[in-house]
C-alpha cells in the first residue's frame, strides 16, 4: 500500500506521481466537489439558522457508536437506500400507514436499521433549532460521521436537502440486488448519474457490515468459479445455522479500510456483487488500485458518496422540513 507521508518524512521519487494524483483529488474534495451552491444547497446551510447542527449530529451519532459500533455500517447502508429511491429526501424514514405501504416495509428494508438513531437526533436538533434541519440532512451527516468514526476518510457535504412527502413499497425496485454482476451494477448506477468508478467506491462501504445467508446462499448452490473453495465452506457453516445468520463482509467489518477489496481480488467476496467487481474485466483494474492503495479508495469514497448525497434533491413546493423524520407535516 502506497502511504501519504506527513511530516518531513522522506518520500521516494517512486511515490511522488501517485501522492500528486492524490493530491489533487483531495483539493476537489475540500472545495466542496464543485456543489458548493448547486440544487438549493451548500456547506454552510444551517450557519446562520442552526450553526450547531454538525456537532449535534456528530455528537449523538458518536455516542451511539461506542455503544454499538455495528451501527456505522447501518447508517451509511440507511443512506444509500434512501438516495436510491425517490432521491434523498429521508423517504426511508417514513411509516407505512392503512393506505399506503411505505419503503422501509420492503423485502429489500427489512434489515436497515438506524430508524431510532435518527430520531434522536432530530429530537435534539428540534430543540435547538425547531423546524430547521431536515431529516434528509441528518440521515447524510450520520453516514459521513459514521464512516469518520469507523476509521474513513473525514469529509464534509453540502446541506439544504428537503424532506420528501411520498414513500411507495413498489419504488425500492430501484435498488441493487446482490446477485447482480458488474454490468448490470453499471447500468443502476448509471440512471443515477453515477459511473464504474463511483459504483465501484461506494461497493467499498461493504468494508463495514455483514450479510445475511438469505442474500449469497444461492451461490452455494452450484460451483462458483469466482468464489474461492475455502471461503465457499465457510460460507456454507454460516448459512447451516439458518438464513439469518450474518457473515462479515471483511475480517474487519467494523474498521472502515480496504480489506474488503483485498478480499476481492482473493475471491473472497461475500455476495455476487461483490465479486463480480474483481471478476469483470471492467471494474477489476479499480478494484486493483483499492486494494493496493487505501488512500485512492478514500479520496474515490468521498468523492462518489458526496455527488450519491445530491441524487434527485427535493426543493422549494416538493419538499418539506419533516417535524417528525417517521410521518410527513
Amino acid at each position: 500500500m502506497v502511504e501519504l507521508v506527513v511530516g518531513n518524512q522522506f518520500v521516494s521519487s517512486s511515490t511522488s506521481s501517485v501522492i500528486m494524483i492524490l493530491m489533487m483529488k483531495m483539493i476537489v474534495v475540500m472545495s466542496g466537489y464543485g456543489f458548493g451552491v448547486a440544487n438549493g444547497v451548500s456547506m454552510n446551510y444551517y450557519v446562520m439558522s442552526c450553526p450547531m447542527a454538525d456537532l449535534i449530529v456528530q455528537n449523538t451519532v458518536n455516542r451511539a457508536l461506542r455503544a454499538d459500533p455495528t451501527l456505522a455500517a447501518a447508517l451509511i447502508r440507511l443512506h444509500f437506500h434512501d438516495c436510491f429511491v425517490q432521491g434523498c429526501d429521508a423517504s426511508i424514514l417514513i411509516d407505512s400507514t392503512k393506505d399506503n405501504t411505505a419503503e422501509k416495509d420492503s423485502p429489500a428494508n427489512l434489515s436497515v436499521r438506524g430508524y431510532e438513531l435518527i430520531d434522536e437526533v432530530k429530537e435534539e436538533l428540534e430543540q435547538q433549532c425547531p423546524g430547521v434541519v431536515s431529516c434528509a440532512d441528518i440521515v447524510a451527516m450520520a453516514a459521513r460521521d459514521a464512516v469518520f468514526f469507523a476509521g474513513g476518510p473525514v469529509y464534509d457535504i453540502p446541506k439544504g436537502r428537503k424532506d420528501g412527502r411520498i414513500s411507495k413499497i413498489e419504488e425500492t425496485i430501484q435498488l441493487p440486488f446482490p446477485s447482480m454482476n458488474a454490468s448490470e451494477l453499471i447500468r443502476i448506477f448509471g440512471q443515477h448519474g453515477l459511473n464504474a468508478h463511483d459504483m465501484v467506491a461506494l461497493s467499498g462501504a461493504h468494508t463495514l457490515g455483514v450479510a445475511r445467508c438469505s442474500s449469497f446462499k444461492r451461490r452455494l448452490s452450484e460451483v462458483d468459479p469466482t468464489l474461492d473453495s475455502n471461503f465457499a465452506k465457510t460460507l456454507s457453516k454460516t448459512c447451516s445455522e439458518g438464513d439469518t445468520a450474518e457473515q462479515p463482509f471483511d475480517a474487519t467489518q467494523n474498521h472502515f479500510d480496504n480489506v474488503y477489496f483485498n478480499g476481492l481480488v482473493r475471491r473472497n467476496g461475500v455476495l455476487t456483487s461483490d465479486q463480480t467487481l474483481y471478476a469483470s474485466p471492467r471494474t477489476k483494474p479499480i478494484v486493483n488500485a483499492y486494494a493496493f492503495n487505501q488512500a485512492m479508495f478514500f479520496l474515490d469514497f468521498q468523492q462518489a458518496i458526496t455527488k450519491m448525497g445530491l441524487l434527485d434533491l427535493k426543493q422549494g413546493s416538493q419538499g418539506e422540513v419533516r417535524a417528525s423524520c417517521r410521518t410527513i407535516n
